[in-house]
């Protein structure tokens, strides 16, 4: 049996944390062989946990002998300079969203991989794993509903917090709906608008939330996106792709339909998640296998999410945050994608 793959996790928050205990636990084929994270007593509780050492710095981590891959989920403004060590290094990272905290230096980082003639940068945009978007990726692709004119997402959070504001809003949660739409349509979106309807009671002053975002993208196609992070329910996810001949909606998971006799009649009810990580755990055990899987190889998961991806999220996300601060309807202007070099094998 080959030797499993020794990955070094830097931060480990929430979702480092479970990434960490999912390749220990779930996952074939990896050891989590380092831990690092800014928080030294947080480090060492999970490196014990997983059965793995603690290293003081991030840059040592990704160089240490006993690492041959990376996963970053540490703060994003750090990111850059730890996805730059990875690619000089030229081993495979799986990082977290986003992939940089600035155009500029998103683009820098395709710029980079691209020097080195193979991917070796995944994003951790999972929902490409869940098993129901795959099978809408697959529906809209084999033709059943016509071409997609329409998508309408829905995105809502339980409570996500004062600190987490307008801006916030943009980077960190409608960023996996500017990839779904990427993912489902296969084309970039050209411009982005924000609406901001009236607040709801539990938003800080000065917060617009809910929000309506919209998407054009290069053939025209409409993509909305309701964002509401303070519902006080749960955590609720879904989408809808309209087509010439029909439509789709999935995301619909409830986690289970139950259905009871109750004194005024039938009751329908289902059970919404409190967060992500519970509806979502399944893609990201998904995720991170074929990552490693990858990884053995030297490379990425066809999959998932590449650096031009992270790069065009960043990309729409600013726009976004733009449109926000103007109220204007704001273009998105990627450049022409970098051409890989060609190296000669050894």
């Amino acid at each position: 049996m080959p030797d499993p793959l020794r990955i070094a996790v830097l931060g480990v928050g929430m979702m480092g944390r479970f990434h960490a205990e999912t390749l220990s636990s779930r996952v074939h084929g990896a050891r989590v062989s380092v831990i690092y994270d800014f928080d030294h007593e947080r480090a060492a509780e999970v490196a014990a946990e997983v059965g793995a050492r603690v290293e003081a710095d991030p840059f040592a981590a990704i160089n240490a002998d006993d690492v041959d891959a990376v996963l970053i989920a540490s703060p994003g403004s750090v990111h850059e300079e730890q996805v730059l060590a990875c690619l000089d290094r030229g081993i495979p990272v799986l990082c977290e969203k986003p992939l940089t905290t600035g155009i500029r230096t998103a683009r820098a980082v395709v710029e980079t991989e691209a020097k080195l003639g193979k991917k070796i940068v995944q994003l951790g945009f999972m929902r490409r794993f869940d098993p129901e978007y795959v099978a809408a990726k697959q529906l809209i692709d084999s033709g059943a509903i016509g071409r997609p004119l329409l998508l309408h997402c829905v995105h809502r959070n339980k409570n996500n917090g004062d600190h987490f504001n307008s801006e916030m809003m943009i980077r960190d949660s409608v960023v996996h709906e500017v990839d779904v739409a990427r993912f489902l349509l296969g084309e970039e979106i050209r411009a982005v608008q924000v609406h901001r309807p009236a607040a709801t009671a539990a938003a800080p002053a000065g917060v617009s939330d809910p929000m309506i975002v919209i998407f054009e993208t290069e053939a025209g196609r409409l993509v909305t996106v309701e964002i509401f992070v303070r519902t006080g329910i749960g955590y609720e996810v879904r989408t809808e792709v309209v087509g010439e001949n029909g439509s789709t909606v999935f995301g619909l998971d409830h986690h289970g339909i139950t259905r009871t006799a109750g004194p005024g009649g039938a009751i329908w009810s289902g059970l919404i998640p409190e967060g992500f990580i519970e509806r979502f755990a399944d893609a990201y055990t998904i995720e991170l296998q074929r990552w490693v899987d990858a990884a053995r190889t030297g490379g990425i998961s066809p999959d998932g999410a590449d650096a031009w991806d992270g790069y065009a999220a960043v990309a729409v996300c600013e726009a976004g945050v733009e449109a926000i601060r103007t109220g204007d309807r704001v273009e998105v202007d990627l450049g022409s994608r970098p051409v890989p070099v060609d190296r000669p094998t050894e």
